[in-house]
């Protein structure tokens, strides 16, 4: 390796993945003389160039536009109809036929493939000049080539990471258009009651990919739209709850970030306070429990029981408990299932039943399946059920 692909491999091993390929492109670009360097990703039937170097240039894309592959030279190359390496495009009648060409114009042009470790080609790292240069070799060809693996290896993986994220967003705009959330609400019992208490708002979602809500949700967290969703799954269930018994309550979930946001307030703004109930679900640490008591405030103040979700499944939701002294405490699936059989969690119900009656909580025991399992909570003094054994969540109309 001589000394120029040395130098270009130390520079585009310091920094973060953006300046690493802004590094790569100025060295590429300035080492051969060119007047233009860029990175692009094939998408479909165009080109998307994330970076371009080209100071003395006025290009037809900028960094993050797209050209369409045809308009390029990426699928010639590719294809073996036009070379890497091409000292004047003059020589080149496939080149001369394109339009950016003669719009630029370019002269001489070298672009080489990035590969990927999987053999996929990822896009086109290249460089290009105004004017020919009959200077270029193909140990020219071989050092763009080395930069851009060099690029490749510690840029393409967060390119990557970006278009997953895109996908994301779109996929969460989709969730969010009119008549993709809708609602199930599963039946809450007391003991001996045949009429449900209330209802927990589920969040279904009538949009292509097929999956849990719960994906849904935690693809929204990873990109930072978990209170945008969130809030409009809690609105859609809202418009269901005069529709459900007058005398039951409808409990929907939100996360601390929801909460804090103040969305809620307003969201819960025309309905009848004694009726709803807000779960907090979350399985992370709250850092600022004073921040999130204080945004519970004005909620609790108009008559909204807060409960907490999830209890027994972890620590997040022990912390949620000892911090907001919730009015309702929601026993986790994992600390029910099959406690007939298991002394252990029998022992950890029936403390969080003297738990529950020291600060005047409900406690509800959730993801009741079987009849053993409901007659030993009761046993045990849980007060409040739900479950398939129950009752399997219903649309509105069937709640009515």
């Amino acid at each position: 390796m001589n000394d120029h692909i040395l130098a270009a491999a130390a520079v585009v091993r310091s920094g973060n993945a953006d300046s690493q390929v802004e590094c790569a492109l100025h060295f590429a670009r300035t080492h051969l003389g060119m007047d233009v360097a860029y990175l692009s990703e094939f998408q479909g039937n165009a080109a998307v160039y994330h970076y371009i170097e080209a100071p003395h240039v006025e290009m037809p894309v900028k960094p993050g536009g797209t050209l369409p592959l045809s308009e390029t030279y990426c699928q010639d190359v590719l294809a073996g109809r036009l070379p890497e390496l091409i000292r004047d495009t003059r020589e080149e009648p496939l080149a001369l036929a394109k339009t950016m060409t003669h719009a630029l114009p370019v002269g001489a042009n070298i672009s080489v493939p990035v590969v990927l470790g999987s053999g996929r080609v990822f896009g086109m790292f290249g460089c290009l000049r105004s004017d020919p240069d009959p200077t270029l070799t193909d140990r020219d060809v071989s050092t763009l080539r080395v930069v851009a693996g060099l690029a490749a290896d510690r840029l393409v993986p967060a390119l990557e990471t970006r278009a997953a994220q895109r996908d994301v967003e779109r996929t969460i705009d989709l969730a969010l258009r009119d008549g993709a959330i809708t609602t199930a609400f599963q039946p809450i019992f007391r003991t001996g009651q045949v009429k449900p208490a209330g209802f927990e708002a589920l969040a279904r979602f009538a949009v292509a990919p097929s999956r849990p809500p719960d994906k849904w949700f935690a693809d929204a967290t990873r990109a930072g739209r978990s209170e945008e969703l969130e809030l409009a799954a809690i609105a859609v269930a809202l418009t269901g709850l005069d529709h459900l018994p007058a005398d039951a309550y409808l409990s929907v979930n939100a996360g601390p970030q929801t909460i804090l946001s103040g969305g809620l307030d307003p969201a819960f703004a025309d309905h009848a306070p004694d009726r709803l109930v807000l779960e907090i679900t979350e399985h992370a640490q709250v850092t600022d429990y004073a921040a999130l008591r204080h945004a519970l405030m004005p909620l609790r103040n108009r008559g909204i029981r807060i409960a907490v979700d999830d209890a027994g499944a972890g620590f997040a939701s022990l912390s949620h408990i000892l911090q907001l002294s919730p009015e309702i405490i929601k026993l986790d699936r994992a600390l029910t299932v099959s406690i007939e059989a298991d002394p252990a969690r029998r022992a950890l119900v029936s403390a969080l039943v003297h738990f529950a009656q020291d600060i005047k909580a409900d406690l509800v025991a959730e993801g009741i399946e079987t009849a053993q399992e409901l007659d030993c909570l009761s046993s045990l003094g849980v007060g409040m059920f739900q479950g398939y054994h129950l009752g399997a969540p219903l649309t509105v109309e069937a709640a009515d």
